[in-house]
């Protein structure tokens, strides 16, 4: 974990310098060198003095880099299609993914469908036969539906035109797709 090149970045970008920082802290300028520097491992107590003069969380401090946050670029999406729906897949964290699912008029996700997780749906252009169960209903522009995804699920497009639904999904397990 590299927490003193973060304390580092996050000191410089706030324009503060060492001088600055050990006379507000009562840290000696040599130690936040040597801290900033992964040189020495800072204790609890003192990544709470920095974490507080920096203005930051002390867990943000904490985390590793593959907890912090990601960007993905509309340009670095990955896409992929299934029954001819094109989708967009526009960021995944842990057990969440989302996605960005166009239905051309007349398709649908294919057979009924379950699997592990949690769904949030949010249609964006279009009209949407979805089904859960014997649930059914007709969504529309600005309509969302979630639903527990082990029950068995279907959704369609029955408008004239392309529908496209931003999903999200939720699972134990961790994706690694995108």
């Amino acid at each position: 974990m590299e927490i003193g090149s973060k304390i580092r970045t996050i000191r410089n970008r706030k324009k503060i310098t060492i001088a600055k920082m050990s006379e507000a802290t009562g840290l000696s300028k040599g130690f936040i060198s040597n801290v900033e520097n992964n040189n020495t491992s800072p204790s609890i107590n003192t990544l709470q003095t920095l974490s507080r003069y920096l203005n930051v969380p002390l867990t943000y401090l904490l985390l590793e880099k593959k907890q912090q946050m990601r960007v993905v670029r509309k340009d670095e999406r990955a896409y992929s299609s299934f029954n001819n729906l094109k989708i967009q897949h526009l960021t995944s964290k842990g057990g969440l993914r989302m996605m960005q699912v166009e239905f051309p008029p007349g398709t649908s996700m294919g057979e009924t469908n379950a699997h592990e997780g949690e769904e949030c749906h949010l249609v964006l252009e279009g009209e949407l036969l979805a089904e859960q169960g014997e649930d059914s209903t007709v969504v529309k522009k600005g309509d969302s539906f979630s639903w527990n995804a082990s029950v068995p699920h279907f959704v369609k497009n029955i408008g004239e035109g392309k529908a496209v639904v931003l999903i999200s999904v939720y699972s134990d397990t961790e994706f690694t797709d995108i």
